[in-house]
């Protein structure tokens, strides 16, 4: 059989040009998403700063923060699968047949990862819901601490030890959020039976005064010390109970402040703060000797 050199070196340099080409196609394609990606993510996080200067409150900042992250997550990826398809396209690879079977395996994934998609919903609900937001102090279930970064698939909390916990969303039953709006710092002062309790407790109101005039705690207390009385009897105690209305995430260092003024106040009053006793009697037998 006679082989025309100059037809099948055409044909070669034919396959070799349509190869090129397609090979640019896809480097466009690639660097179009990553330019999308990039300018889309970028559009988001000028509308997250937008938004949350708008509103002004601290608050209002941490939502926006926490759902610009997820929406440009969810940008990123959306982009990807597009560019994706385009790219088996270009490889002369049919798009229709895997998303008919894309679809078959979604449902069989489905059952078999129903974790996951339960941890996918939950997340949106916690996000749109506005229950968790990146920089809230929160308990989930038994684990709690600060929150580092919220997903639609899990929530990274920090807690006071260092140690982090990856909570999935499908886990999560019940929230508790301690730092929204306000908080109150609760103070159990323990004083002796014997202590005149209104003399004791007008001390702790003015030290209450006290520590809520202090410039360092001013804008952290919201307003005065709430005195509610003696909670109860302990065994060797006499608890009064009273609270401070703070700022979010203030609770705790506002209650060690007043503690510490408190026991000082205390020692120059001569308030005893009792502490566990024990009363020893002697034995019948040697009574009646």
């Amino acid at each position: 059989m006679n082989i025309d050199p100059i037809d099948y070196v055409s044909r070669h340099l034919q396959t070799l040009d349509g190869g090129l080409k397609s090979g640019l196609r896809i480097l466009l394609i690639i660097l179009v998403a990553w330019w999308a990606i990039i300018i889309v993510q970028r559009a988001i996080k000028a509308l997250r700063i937008r938004i949350a200067g708008r509103f002004g409150d601290h608050e209002s900042q941490q939502r926006a923060e926490t759902l610009g992250r997820v929406f440009r997550y969810m940008a990123a990826v959306a982009i990807s699968l597009i560019a994706g398809m385009l790219i088996l396209s270009e490889l002369g690879i049919s798009v229709a047949p895997i998303l008919g079977a894309a679809g078959v395996a979604g449902l069989a994934v489905g059952f078999g990862a129903q974790a996951l998609v339960k941890d996918y919903f939950t997340g949106f609900f916690l996000l749109i819901e506005n229950q968790i937001r990146q920089g809230d102090v929160v308990q989930l279930g038994d684990h709690s601490g600060l929150v580092e970064e919220v997903t639609l698939r899990y929530v990274r909390l920090r807690d006071y030890d260092g140690a982090v916990h990856f909570v999935p969303n499908g886990t999560i039953t019940s929230v508790v959020n301690m730092s929204r709006g306000f908080a109150f710092a609760v103070t159990d002062i323990s004083v002796a039976y014997d202590e005149d309790l209104e003399a004791v407790m007008r001390v702790m109101k003015d030290t209450a005064s006290q520590l809520r005039a202090d410039p360092q705690y001013s804008n952290r207390i919201l307003d005065d010390y709430e005195l509610a009385g003696v909670e109860r009897w302990d065994d060797s105690a006499i608890i009064i109970r009273g609270r401070f209305k703070v700022a979010p995430l203030q609770q705790w260092e506002v209650r060690r402040a007043y503690l510490l003024l408190l026991k000082k106040r205390f020692d120059a009053e001569g308030i005893e703060i009792p502490f566990p006793q024990m009363v020893v009697h002697p034995p019948a037998s040697t009574l009646a000797a």
